[in-house]
């Protein structure tokens, strides 16, 4: 990047640029030819300044920032209606849409501990069932007692997860967004 912001400034000043390779294919620039190496020189590159400047490329406008949290005390009214958008143009499909997924992954959650919970109890009885079993039957059941126990853990937390977004992080966007929170109600089927 430097070695090109150089090329361009000396550019842009109208100098002859000296353009060479080195044997390790590096890249080197210099407006003074006694500053390249005798042995490059009969493969130098001549660079000269364009008659007329490049067209300079439109600046992109920087993303929109989301608007600040209200104060405490002040509540902005939530937009409503059909065709309305929050303060980032997103209307209730969006904000429905996040709170099914949201809803989904709860559930999937829920039901993957509820079976997997069922599992880990139903290991540990047959682990104590087992006083009589070879002990490398009892060392493989209290490694799947130890597995489920992590899976368990797991699906928790993902649960929590998703509680905590539908409870707590869903509403408060909705909120600093000026979106209407009867957007993220579920209607149960």
């Amino acid at each position: 990047m430097v070695v090109g912001l150089l090329f361009f400034s000396v550019l842009a000043f109208g100098q002859e640029v000296y353009k060479w390779v080195d044997e390790k294919g590096t890249v080197h620039f210099s407006d003074d030819l006694g500053q390249v190496p005798e042995k490059y020189r009969n493969q130098i590159q001549k660079e000269t300044p364009p008659k007329e400047p490049p067209p300079v490329q439109p600046i992109s406008p920087p993303p929109m920032e989301p608007p600040k949290p209200m104060e405490p005390g002040k509540e902005a009214a939530p937009t409503s209606g059909p065709g309305q958008k929050d303060a980032l143009g997103r209307g209730e499909e969006w904000w429905r849409a996040k709170a099914i997924e949201w809803n989904q992954k709860l559930k999937t959650a829920q039901r993957s501990y509820e079976t997997t919970y069922n599992e880990w109890k139903a290991k540990e009885q047959e682990l104590q069932a087992s006083i009589s079993k070879p002990d490398s039957f009892k060392r493989k059941l209290k490694a799947e007692i130890k597995d489920l126990e992590e899976k368990v853990k797991d699906w928790e937390k993902q649960m929590d997860e998703a509680k905590n977004m539908i409870e707590n992080v869903l509403p408060k966007e909705a909120r600093d967004y000026r979106a209407n929170p009867d957007w993220l109600k579920i209607e149960e089927k």
